[in-house]
């Protein structure tokens, strides 16, 4: 049977938001086919999880061989050599000193799992977010989040003992020609938190994405994540790096974090982690861990062999054909190509990233925030042949993610399709 847009939008529910009304067949690299054997660029890979580009030889060859040995060995009953190898793996490669990592299937699951770790390790209730991050929608990951009030809103009550500080977005703020004094600002406003809202010494974590995702992909400044380190080593609480879209090597290092020279008591993954198949981690120091007794934390089909299998493949792909390197390369390509871009296209505001984790915001004439401009844009571009993501609070940010395979050719064709579905939109006079 052939699909259609129209089957997409009667059979799955109306809560997925829907990006395009494609109905793919299959995909290679950073292509995808429609049933119909029409193809588009794939700029979206998932939402920052194809990172090896879609179905990998190794990857495929990998799931294939772990099926065909077991499929499902639920780890509070069996140890298995796929997840034990990449256990050991992601140990060697983790900033030290985190030396132990729990599997789970999804980056909210993560996430949860890594506020539970801290207030059973620190023995306090409180947790500190900062405006515009992502974390999930799970009741527990909905309350720290707050880049779309649409994620949490018709939901309350949500948990309890959840904190907002600011995020240091510059751009969106009076410092945005500063974002170093804006970093401090908002280091002074966590601060003022200690002193009229919850106690620091209550505070087990604060959660923090190191690049902002679903907010707008937008990089914190060093000297904020340089601060907020000492500001928790100063009272005790422990530094959550919520790594789940940024990580595998998105932003041309394998953890965001190795750029920022921070080291985290908790790191959580997703995303990224096996190339498309379900899996996410937990990843901390075992004394933390140790904090768990037997059977308060862990799930059925959490480290699931074929997930673990396709997640070993995905670290030696990485390696072997380089593409950290080529992520900052190719990332480097896409920053320039923007910035010429802009000079052409006045509702491009700002451009910003780190790798192939880049976000390009537009405003309108008075710089308020041009959502439906961006919606138009990656309309056009589909049409086109380039498939696009939003970001953003408002919509106003189109995110660029392709896999870390980029060629230098498809990196050029789609700033072209880019530039022309901009031009497009604008022909219409918006």
């Amino acid at each position: 049977m052939e699909y259609t847009a129209k089957d997409v939008a009667a059979l799955y529910p109306r809560a997925l938001t829907r990006y395009s009304g494609l109905v793919v067949d299959h995909g290679l690299g950073c292509r995808v086919w429609d049933v119909r054997g029409r193809s588009w660029l794939d700029f979206t890979s998932g939402i920052a999880v194809t990172n090896t580009g879609h179905c990998h030889p190794q990857i495929v060859a990998a799931i294939r061989q772990q099926a065909e040995k077991i499929i499902h060995a639920q780890a509070n009953i069996f140890g298995n050599p796929a997840v034990l190898e990449l256990s050991e793996r992601l140990i060697a490669v983790l900033p030290p000193p985190l030396d132990q990592v729990m599997f789970s299937n999804s980056g909210a699951e993560a996430v949860e799992g890594a506020i539970k770790l801290a207030r059973s390790f620190t023995g306090r209730p409180a947790v500190i977010a900062f405006r515009g991050g992502f974390h999930g929608r799970t009741a527990g990951t909905m309350a720290i989040t707050s880049s779309r009030v649409r994620v949490r809103g018709g939901f309350e009550p949500l948990p309890a003992g959840v904190y907002m500080a600011p995020y240091p977005y510059a751009f969106r703020s009076a410092w945005r020609s500063d974002p170093e004094s804006y970093s401090e600002w908002c280091l002074d406003q966590l601060r003022e938190l200690f002193e009229t809202v919850v106690r620091a010494r209550d505070v087990a974590a604060t959660v923090v994405e190191p690049v902002l995702g679903e907010g707008g992909y937008v990089p914190a400044p060093k000297r904020f994540l340089a601060g907020l380190r000492a500001i928790t080593e100063e009272h005790g609480i422990l530094l959550v790096l919520d790594e789940v879209q940024s990580g595998f090597g998105r932003t041309g290092s394998l953890f965001a974090c190795e750029q920022y020279g921070v080291k985290p008591d908790i790191l959580t993954m997703a995303k990224g982690i096996a190339s498309g198949l379900p899996l996410s981690a937990i990843a901390s120091r075992r004394d933390i861990f140790d904090a768990w007794e037997p059977g308060q934390h862990g799930g059925t089909f959490g480290g699931n062999p074929i997930a673990a299998a396709a997640a070993i493949a995905t670290l030696d792909v990485i390696q072997s054909e380089h593409l950290l390197e080529n992520a900052r390369t190719r990332g480097t390509q896409l920053l320039q190509g923007l910035r010429e871009l802009a000079g052409q296209h006045p509702r491009i505001a700002d451009i910003r990233g780190l790798g192939l984790m880049i976000g390009v915001e537009f405003g309108d004439e008075l710089g308020s925030p041009a959502g439906e401009f961006v919606s138009e844009v990656i309309a056009k571009a589909e049409a086109r042949g380039l498939l696009l993501l939003s970001a953003g609070t408002y919509g106003q940010v189109i995110r660029l993610a392709p896999p870390l395979v980029l060629s230098e050719a498809e990196a050029a064709d789609a700033l072209a399709i880019l530039d022309a579905a901009m031009s497009d939109v604008e022909s219409q006079g918006h």
